[in-house]
């Protein structure tokens, strides 16, 4: 048994190796010191308006927070990074702080995300809420009750599971539930316009297939070219709904 574990603790500090033999790193997205390489874009603003100060670097942390604010206004917003990616593992580590800024709406309490295969933020409206994406879904818990995270909403997208559409905006993972001010580390697997893998502790807590654009949705419909409503590729970007909130360790593993 003790042979056992350390030949799974050798191999679990390998770097990955693609099928061409190339040894693949993780690669750091965030520098812990600025934001350099990220743009943000909130409601009401241009891209690259950092309203309030709302995205900063704290601690060696990318913050979220709104000191300056009043009031929310529905002042959703979301921070790119400058590349867009296909086939990767992305992972990060994420914990809630403080109170929810006056006018948040109650649903954003402990509320933020991570938004995959966005569209390119310069092709968002001025007033858009959210970029059309596949996003996942990150929760704090309440003071009672169970509240999972890592869960899927669709904004703009659909997608597949056991070989159903799903039209539901928000799918609910089987993960426990994050109470207080904990770093939780997250992981997401995504193969392109295949299989996306929400990860928590080491476990796959969601699972779904063919990402697409809806049409049904104003936002969607701009981006839809002929018939094809297949997601493949996209932008990733970090929200701002209200709830502070932290981001650390920001890194990518390219998959092809």
């Amino acid at each position: 048994m003790k042979r056992l574990f350390v030949v799974v603790a050798v191999l679990l500090c390998m770097p990955i190796v693609s099928v061409t033999g190339e040894k693949q790193k993780w690669i750091s997205l965030f520098n812990g010191k600025d934001l350099t390489g990220w743009t943000p874009k909130i409601r009401g603003f241009e891209l690259g308006v950092n309203h309030a100060n709302t995205f900063r670097v704290k601690d060696g942390a990318l913050q979220v927070g709104y000191e300056s604010y009043e009031n929310f206004d529905n002042r959703f917003g979301h921070i790119f990074y400058k590349s867009p990616y296909s086939h990767y593992r992305f992972r990060m580590e994420y914990r809630f702080i403080g109170s929810q800024v006056p006018g948040g709406p109650g649903w954003a309490y402990r509320n933020s995300g991570i938004m995959l295969h966005c569209q390119d933020p310069k092709s968002m409206g001025k007033d858009q809420d959210f970029p059309v994406s596949i996003e996942v879904q990150l929760l704090g818990g309440r003071k009672d009750g169970d509240r999972t995270t890592a869960n899927l909403c669709t904004p703009g997208t659909n997608v597949v599971m056991s070989d159903e559409l799903k039209l539901a905006h928000c799918i609910s993972s089987k993960s426990k539930t994050y109470r207080g001010d904990q770093w939780v580390t997250v992981e997401v697997e995504v193969r392109g316009g295949e299989v996306i893998k929400h990860i928590l502790d080491g476990d796959v807590v969601l699972q779904y297939d063919k990402p697409q654009l809806d049409p049904r949705d104003g936002d969607a419909k701009k981006l839809i070219k002929g018939d094809d409503l297949s997601l493949s590729s996209g932008y990733i970007s970090l929200q701002s709904e209200s709830h502070p909130v932290e981001f650390r360790k920001i890194e990518l593993l390219p998959l092809k």
